[in-house]
């Protein structure tokens, strides 16, 4: 089976260094051949996010606030891209749509509870909307002339994949309608 891009910008991120924040101390340990710790309490540390995940499931560390996202973070984006001017993008973090889909998974098993439902029915709707927002603003960028730097920079990974691929469908689709038939 081939990767689709996406879970190759999965596998970059779940491999990527993260800082964490050592909950208590926590001697040095092997995990998956790689030394991991030793960890003092209260002290910053550089990991991989799959190493991360398992230390802050042991209740050894937890992520620093930049390293997560939140319904909070998730209200921001949205205001953030509702008040841009049309054909302006916001700019997201790198990272935001594989952070994205680990708060959502998070937020789903969390969901048991009638308020924790609630709140993950919020969350989806914002992730929606977010998405929803910047495809409608992708979708125009690529259909438009070449755009600048500044805005292309604005774009995740994820999203210039799609501005490519768009911009290749609607390049070629303008060449067969303009095209002259040969007689």
């Amino acid at each position: 089976m081939v990767q689709t891009n996406i879970e190759v910008i999965d596998f970059c991120y779940e491999n990527s260094l993260i800082t964490v924040v050592a909950n208590r101390n926590f001697a040095e340990m092997k995990l998956a051949g790689l030394n991991v710790g030793p960890f003092d309490e209260g002290n910053d540390y550089q990991v991989y996010y799959w190493i991360a995940k398992e230390l802050q499931a042991a209740g050894i560390v937890h992520l620093r606030e930049e390293d997560s996202l939140d319904s909070g973070k998730l209200y921001k984006a949205q205001w953030k891209e509702g008040i841009q001017t049309p054909g302006m993008i916001s700019e997201l973090s790198q990272n935001f749509y594989p952070k994205l889909r680990r708060y959502l998974t998070f937020a789903e098993a969390e969901a048991v509870q009638p308020e924790k439902i609630q709140e993950y029915h919020k969350v989806k709707a914002l992730a929606k909307d977010i998405t929803n927002s910047r495809l409608k603003k992708i979708i125009a960028l690529s259909s438009a002339s070449a755009q600048s730097e500044q805005i292309l920079k604005k774009l995740t990974a994820e999203e210039k994949i799609l501005y490519e691929q768009l911009g290749e469908i609607i390049s070629t689709w303008k060449n067969q309608i303009l095209q002259k038939q040969e007689k």
